[in-house]
């Protein structure tokens, strides 16, 4: 109970800027508007997927998650430089109430910003002939979870071992990172060589892989990525309650 209190705090701080609506929904659907005119004006001979909706959808629904670990890096390291986390630090609250309460509502953020990305590139499709099958949207917001719990747990970490000024420019090339590397704008498995071998090795280019394969039926493809990003998640989580838990006994004593 005490970490939804503390949840809807969060929400609220979040919400209250309007940043937060640029970034987190703005800017995905903005990028869908030019890639899909993008991909209009590429010639059908010339086969390129990477621009068409159903490879762009799901990869600006993952790049919008990018931005809720911003977001969650903003408001730990805020607080943790002002004195409401010290004040709090008094109260019956347990370390599993904070890190819950950055946590879980920044999920069901999540779901909510996937939703309106796929609704808004539903609405595109009907315009350019491209219907989504809604059984396969939904599979990929589900498998989309792993992903939104690791940008949710890499804002914590940052936020926490890193001071307010420091910590939001280190998520911002984060942000940019995950982008390249996980193949949200170009295609990396055409690129090959030793760029996709490192790819390959971090989460983020199987969090786009599982978005695209659940989005486009391909279930058999969806187990091995999705294992990756489940396996990330949880260790980059257990690391950042770790060093929250660790920070807070530190700053109580």
């Amino acid at each position: 109970m005490r970490s939804l209190t503390f949840g809807r705090r969060n929400v609220k701080e979040i919400l209250r800027d309007p940043l937060s609506y640029i970034f987190c929904l703005g800017f995905p659907l903005v990028m869908l508007v030019v890639f899909t005119i993008v991909s209009g004006s590429i010639p059908s001979e010339a086969n390129v997927e990477i621009f068409k909706l159903q490879s762009m959808a799901p990869s600006m629904a993952v790049f919008g998650l990018t931005f809720i670990m911003l977001f969650n890096c903003i408001q730990v390291s805020k607080d943790g430089s002002s004195a409401f986390l010290i004040r709090l630090y008094a109260s019956p609250m347990k370390p599993t109430d904070y890190i819950m309460g950055y946590t879980l509502p920044l999920i069901v953020l999540s779901l909510a910003q996937s939703l309106i990305t796929f609704v808004f590139s539903i609405v595109i499709g009907c315009f350019t002939g491209y219907y989504f099958n809604l059984g396969n949207v939904v599979l990929c917001m589900i498998t989309m979870l792993p992903t939104a719990l690791l940008f949710v747990a890499l804002g914590m970490f940052f936020g926490t071992v890193f001071s307010d000024k420091s910590a939001p420019p280190m998520s911002s090339i984060m942000i940019s990172a995950a982008s390249i590397l996980g193949g949200m704008w170009m295609d990396i498995d055409s690129i090959g060589g030793n760029f996709l071998k490192i790819s390959k090795v971090l989460p983020f280019y199987h969090g786009v892989k599982v978005a695209k394969f659940a989005i486009q039926g391909e279930y058999a493809k969806v187990g091995k990525p999705v294992l990756i990003v489940i396996v990330y998640a949880l260790a980059i989580f257990l690391l950042s309650a770790l060093v929250f838990r660790r920070k807070m006994q530190k700053d109580v004593h």
